[in-house]
């Protein structure tokens, strides 16, 4: 992914180079540079002027080196809202609808973006996730799709090619990976819902790929829209089963004739 260096091959043609991939979300909070060596030569500059770079980087907190274990992208995305807000936002789970409702909007934009803009690594990019999930799905493996569904979204707001909705995306989708507003769980456990969101996934890349903003606004809306119900039906699923477990255990506690005769006096 890297580049050589213009011929002044200076510490700032460098910075900017690693700065613009961090940018554009090519490298991730988490993903480790190579080691100096290799990367001096990948980028064609002195291991010199590569520590300088490295450690203005360092400085505006791009980048963060571990002692014996090479250098990594900081966390430059963070949450999308303060500790306090999160926790206040887990003690009123009110605010599930609200979040389903600002990722409605943003994934539509996102989605009416990558038709118009997805390029063909993009596209690439889109149809080996989905493939990935098929394989997933047709395995059994749950844990495995609910990874792939995070990254199909992540994967989607990077073609819409906007850096502002990308990284907006991304701290919207912390939330997601952490279980801040729901369990994805919950929603595989929806008796329909791992066919149903497998082919909606495959609706809203098929309109990227066809190149039609309006459709894959739409396909990206009636996901959303699913999801939410789903949730809330597993919701009312969950307290019923909560109810019919309490009286299984009182009728255990209590027999059935103890509990006539009580009722009788």
């Amino acid at each position: 992914m890297f580049r050589k260096a213009p011929s002044l091959r200076t510490a700032d043609a460098v910075v900017q180079q690693i700065e613009e991939l961090i940018l554009n979300g090519v490298l991730r909070p988490g993903d480790r540079l190579p080691p100096e060596r290799e990367l001096a030569g990948e980028i064609d500059v002195s291991r010199p002027v590569l520590r300088e770079a490295l450690k203005l980087l360092e400085e505006r907190g791009l980048l963060t080196s571990r002692q014996g274990g090479g250098t990594f992208v900081a966390d430059v995305i963070g949450p999308i809202f303060s500790e306090p807000i999160i926790a206040l936002i887990e003690r009123h789970p009110a605010a599930i609808a609200d979040y389903l409702e600002f990722r409605r909007d943003m994934e539509g934009t996102a989605a009416a973006h990558a038709a118009e803009r997805a390029t063909a690594s993009d596209r690439k990019i889109l149809s080996d996730i989905l493939a990935q999930m098929d394989a997933a799905y047709e395995s059994g493996d749950a844990q495995r799709e609910v990874g792939l569904d995070v990254e199909l979204h992540h994967a989607v707001g990077e073609a819409a090619h906007n850096i502002i909705l990308l990284h907006a995306l991304r701290s919207c989708y912390r939330l997601l990976e952490n279980g801040v507003f729901y369990n994805r769980q919950r929603l595989y456990h929806h008796p329909t819902a791992r066919r149903t969101v497998l082919e909606q996934h495959k609706q809203i890349v098929d309109r990227i790929l066809a190149g039609d903003p309006d459709g894959a606004r739409q396909a990206s809306h009636d996901h959303i829209d699913f999801v939410a119900a789903a949730l809330k039906e597993a919701e009312r699923a969950e307290g019923w089963q909560e109810v019919a477990d309490l009286r299984l255990k009182q009728r255990r506690q209590t027999p059935g004739q103890n509990r006539t005769a009580t009722i009788k006096s």
